[in-house]
Order: structure tokens, then sequence, then C-alpha cells
């Protein structure tokens, strides 16, 4: 038996290639999903299912005692199809096929707009997670497949609720079809409308702020009466965690969010917990996370150790407060993974002794790390230094 699958593009007949129209016409029998199968040329067998799991579409096509078989699929089969599933249902199962690729949504959408499309970034947001924020921001144009629970209205607002609310997007619904529509305007707009289950997403590109190796200065981030770890520290916080562009980090007792906002940079694919008691405090990581756009910088307001519970687990973790739990905050970052990297600053003596006994009380060495910083001052012609606190940093070995 010949199989063949098929893209249909747009899942009209207008949709398809010359191809994939001569295997529909030849086939004897022709499965897919219910919406396609409706839209096939008049002259096509009416002997039709509506399958489109890919192990009952094998199972039938097993059992059928007929020369050529087809499958629809909608947009082309290479571009986030079920054509995938199918390919290795047929392939496990011994049975040879053939594919006849169709037009994408990306393909007609980028037509419409009368535009390339080798530049845009393509992502699915249909039957998977996804995070917009995440994805828009590689300076490129994102293009999001849409479906189920998220939809362009959705995706915008995520965008929106990011900063980029005055990003410019464009929603093409039920492209190749008479029914298409364009409509372009700014991510903040386009949250509040409606669209068609059949829509994709382009969005245009985010502005990014400028790279740039941690330590950010102390002026980018508002911090009111909260204290801050300055600038020196943090940079060297970073480095003694060796972050990692997917890391999930923690940062306990997180303050003004400086180091939670720094950590978010550097782990743009990443996923960053600050955890804070103080409201003031929490007040401010959500102005910080705002301002630097870092979407994926997650607050948990409450004290630790309790406040972890639940957390995915961490690659590295930042204890930069720990209101006299350390032993117990210790305890719970090395029970969610007892490899993760751990950096614990310190001012006050007895906050160095009672980290170094933490990590000892576990069988590990701890290594210490004094930061002394004095910033210059004018003071009329002349300029002194002026001394501040030494910090401690505690690293796991």
């Amino acid at each position: 038996m010949k199989i063949t699958l098929i893209g249909m593009g747009s899942g009209t007949p207008a949709g398809l290639t010359a191809a994939g129209r001569d295997a529909l016409l030849g086939a004897e029998l022709i499965l897919g999903a219910r919406r396609l199968l409706e839209q096939l040329p008049a002259e096509c067998t009416p002997d039709r299912a509506a399958l489109y799991k890919a192990q009952e579409i094998c199972a039938r096509l097993q059992c059928a005692d007929i020369a050529a078989a087809a499958v629809v699929f909608s947009g082309d089969t290479g571009f986030y199809s079920g054509a995938s599933a199918l390919c290795r249902a047929l392939d496990a199962a011994g049975l040879p096929y053939t594919v006849e690729p169709g037009v994408s949504s990306v393909q007609l959408l980028a037509a419409a707009l009368h535009r390339p499309w080798q530049d845009w970034q393509l992502v699915s947001a249909h039957g998977c997670s996804c995070d917009p924020a995440a994805v828009c921001r590689t300076g490129k144009p994102a293009f999001f497949l849409t479906g189920g629970s998220e939809t362009p209205a959705t995706l915008c607002r995520a965008l929106a609720d990011a900063g980029w609310g005055h990003v410019k997007a464009t929603v093409g619904e039920n492209l190749g079809s008479t029914a298409e529509r364009l409509v372009t305007d700014t991510v903040e707009t386009l949250a509040s409308l409606e669209f068609a289950p059949l829509s994709v997403l382009l969005v245009e590109p985010c502005p990014l702020l400028p790279a740039r190796v941690p330590g950010w200065p102390d002026e980018a981030f508002l911090r009111g009466k909260t204290p801050m770890t300055k600038q020196e520290v943090r940079a060297a916080v970073l480095a003694k965690l060796a972050v990692r562009p997917g890391d999930t980090l923690w940062d306990i007792g997180a303050g003004t969010g400086s180091v939670s906002v720094e950590m978010a940079l550097a782990a743009p694919v990443g996923r960053v917990c600050a955890v804070e008691c103080d409201p003031e405090a929490c007040a401010l990581i959500r102005q910080n996370r705002a301002k630097f756009a870092v979407s994926n910088l997650y607050l948990t307001e409450g004290r630790a150790p309790a406040a972890l519970a639940g957390l995915p687990a961490p690659d590295a973790v930042f204890i930069g407060g720990s209101k006299g739990s350390m032993r117990q905050i210790v305890d719970a970052v090395l029970a969610a993974n007892l490899a993760a990297r751990l950096c614990i600053s310190a001012i006050a003596l007895e906050t160095l002794q009672e980290a170094v006994a933490a990590l000892t009380a576990h069988g590990l060495t701890a290594q210490v790390t004094q930061i002394a910083v004095s910033r210059s001052k004018q003071a009329g012609a002349l300029h002194l230094l002026m001394a501040n606190n030494p910090v401690f940093l505690i690293v796991r070995e």
C-alpha cells in the first residue's frame, strides 16, 4: 500500500500543492482531522475517517486492504505538525510512506505582510508551555503558533505585563482562506481583543537592555530604604555562583531584588525565584522586575525556610538574608538539590560563623572571601576614599 502524508497548508483545496492534490485524488482512503476532511477537493474518495492520533491512524492503515491511502495535516508537515509523531509510528510498524509538505502558517503570514521570514524566531504556544517574554528577549521578530488556552491575546497580555505593551505586533486570522484578516497594533491593544481560533501572532523586536557583564550600577535599581547588595559584591556573587543561561536560581532574602535581577539577566532562559518577607522590599522587587523587563523573575513573599517549599529545585542559590534561620535555610537548599552551587553573604561575624557551621554540618568545606570596597568622594579639591562595610562571601566547596 502506498501511504502519503500531505500538508494541506491553510486547510483548503487552494492550499494544496500539485503533488499533494494528485496524491489525494489517487487515495482510496483519507484520514485526518474532521475540519480538513470537510475541505477536500470534491473528486476525492468519500471513504474518509476523522482520526488524528498517530497510533489510531497507524492501526487503521495496518488493517486497510487498499492500494493507496493519504493522511492530511494542516500547514506544513515539518512545522510543529502531527506528522512527526505519525512518522515515528509508521517507522516502528514497518510501513513505508512518503511526505508531501504543505505551506506553513509562517509562510502565509510572511506573504500577506510582503516580508521575508528567515530572521523570525519560530515558536509554538499550541498545546505546550511558552514564556513569550523569554522568547522575545532575543531581539528578533517572534512568530507564535497559538491554540487552546494560549491565544494571541493571552500572549500579548504576558508581554505587556513584562513591560513591552508599546511594541507592535500582528495577528493573522484564518490565513489563506476567504476569511483572512490581519490586525496590527500595539501589544497592549491586542491583549484586549478576541481573535478566531485559527490565528497566529508576530511580535516585532522588543527593546532590550544593553548586553553587559554583571554588576549594574547601584543607581540603576530602585531601592527606597531597603538594604541593597552593592555593585561590586553583586558581580562577585554571580561569579561565585557561575550562573548559566538556563539555570534555576534562588535569591533568599532578596531585598530590593538587585541580585535577582542580575541573575535573571544572566540566565535569560532560566528561572529566578526571589524570596522576601518584607512587604516594602517585595514592592521594590516588583518595580525592579518591571524596570528591567525580566519576566523570568518570580517573587515568593514569605519567610525562609518555610517559603522555599514548592519552589523548583535550584542549580544555584544566593542567601543574602536569613533572619536568624541560616542552618534551617541551608538544610532546605541542600534537601532541594544536594549539588546546588551555594553562596552566602555576611556582614556580621556572627552570620559568618553561622554560615560556616551550617555548611560544615553537612560535611562541606566553606571557602570564605572578604570583599572590602572603598569609593571616592570629593571633599573640596580633594578626593577621599569612603569605606563600605566589608562583606564576607561564603561558598561551598
